[in-house]
């Protein structure tokens, strides 16, 4: 029985959803941030879920 939680246990930490770690978020121009973004960037996705997000700059907006 303990072997089998074992095996949950590491199918869980494997398989982390949408979290793709720092050096994806780096090469897409994105920060790691920890629990919120600053201001003037929005949260793209996870760094690692559910408490660390990968941030972006928002772009400015150009006026015509």
């Amino acid at each position: 029985m303990g072997i089998l939680w074992f095996i949950l246990i590491f199918v869980s930490l494997t398989s982390q959803g949408d979290a793709h770690g720092p050096d994806s978020c780096k090469q897409e121009g994105g920060l790691c941030r920890m629990g919120s973004c600053d201001p003037g960037e929005h949260p793209a996705r996870y760094c690692f879920e559910p408490i660390i997000l990968c941030c972006k700059s928002v772009a400015p907006t150009t006026a015509k």
